[in-house]
């Protein structure tokens, strides 16, 4: 059945199915504007009057101790702003859901897992050209196979693949993130730009080979203390960064090409960092044309442990004030083909995307054209006027 984001039948499972044992930060807007809110065994706290911002309230030695010190208890009917989250059936003069964080700043790791490892070489060597991609995976496997997961990137044991593959002319310089010391991290879009669950998210159209890529996403403070995890989709224009890798930025930040939620899960004592990496993310993308996927990946996959992907991120030769988050890699790289056979799989506009995993939730947004998905226009400047406004604090 085709799922369309003006119907709010889709919401009914969005939220984490023990959301009301958790701990969760989220951010709602408002008739006033953005408000930062936080959950604590299912009752709600507003934290802008202390805060003023979510990074704010996560550079706090304890968030979660802070909800109960400094947090201010409200009413807060979840399911109806959640509800009203869908871009389509919003009712502009009630709160709905925005993407959790607000200054951190936005990054990203690359082939993290050896499916998408592979892809992106494959990318490389079709030049951005769909229509070669099945005979170029084919080619690939035939030479390193697809079971690299016991290959810790930067052992010795990578440093002779890496020398076998440059033997037979087929080192890349994807193969050289994916196995080599250096992790890929990137900025994927600038503060304020990411879009919350119920939104558009958005493909350049003068692209022909695009997909959405779920990933866990980490949230962390100025410390480089992991806090907790959410949903992202890391949307992606493959024909783009397959004809160069310097073209990344072109292929990865376009209007509402980045979306998070639809909370961010605090660690407790009852959810941590073990419970990230055990995670199995579900997609699932269905098509006006009747075109529908689903497919399983494991967050575990990943070949380099989040902790390392994090501290390669942030620490003394690199530093985020304001806190980070950090997408950290897709374990889906979606080949069904979408069309005619051997073009495999392209996003339409109005496709439905939804990404999801039992104790982070549904992340749910609909595709279209950047140019057909709201502009950005409220960003760090807007935010500072608005909370200086309503007399909060800006920091």
């Amino acid at each position: 059945m085709t799922m369309r984001l003006d119907s709010t039948a889709w919401l009914a499972d969005c939220l984490p199915q023990d959301w009301k044992d958790g701990s969760f930060a989220a951010r709602i807007m408002t008739a006033e504007g953005p408000s930062v809110l936080a959950l604590l065994q299912g009752a709600a706290f507003d934290m802008t009057p202390a805060f003023g911002t979510s990074s704010a309230w996560l550079n706090e030695p304890d968030p979660v101790a802070a909800i109960r010190h400094r947090g201010v208890p409200i009413p807060l009917d979840l399911p109806a702003v959640l509800a009203n989250s869908a871009h389509a059936a919003r009712d502009t003069a009630k709160p709905w859901l925005l993407a959790p964080v607000d200054l951190q700043a936005v990054k990203a790791c690359g082939v993290t897992y050896v499916r998408s490892m592979l892809e992106r070489v494959i990318e490389e060597r079709c030049r951005g050209d769909a229509s070669q991609a099945e005979t170029v995976r084919a080619e690939v496997r035939a030479i390193i196979g697809d079971d690299l997961s016991e290959l810790r990137p930067g052992s010795a044991e990578a440093a002779a693949v890496k020398a076998t593959l440059v033997g037979k002319g087929w080192w890349s310089q994807y193969l050289e993130v994916g196995i080599g010391p250096d992790a890929e991290i990137f900025s994927k879009c600038p503060p304020m730009a990411s879009v919350g669950i119920g939104a558009k998210v958005g493909v350049h159209p003068n692209s022909a080979w695009s997909n959405p890529e779920p990933e866990a996403v980490l949230a962390v403070n100025a410390r480089g203390a992991i806090l907790g995890a959410m949903l992202g989709n890391d949307v992606n224009l493959r024909d783009v960064e397959g004809r160069s890798a310097l073209l990344l930025g072109r292929a990865k930040d376009n209007n509402a090409s980045c979306a998070l939620g639809p909370l961010l899960r605090l660690f407790d004592a009852g959810f941590t960092l073990e419970d990230v990496r055990r995670a199995e993310l579900t997609l699932t993308i269905t098509g006006r044309d009747g075109f529908a996927l689903e497919e399983r990946g494991m967050v575990g996959a990943i070949a380099r442990d989040p902790t390392e992907v994090v501290d390669q991120m942030i620490g003394p030769h690199h530093q985020y004030p304001d806190g980070a988050v950090l997408f950290l890699g897709t374990p889906f790289s979606p080949s069904k083909d979408r069309g005619e056979a051997g073009q495999g799989f392209t996003h339409h506009p109005g496709d439905v995307v939804r990404i999801a995993t039992p104790r982070l939730g549904a992340l749910v947004n609909e595709v279209d054209r950047t140019d057909g998905c709201p502009p950005w226009v409220f960003g760090t400047g807007a935010l500072f006027a608005n909370l200086a406004r309503r007399g909060l604090p800006r920091a």
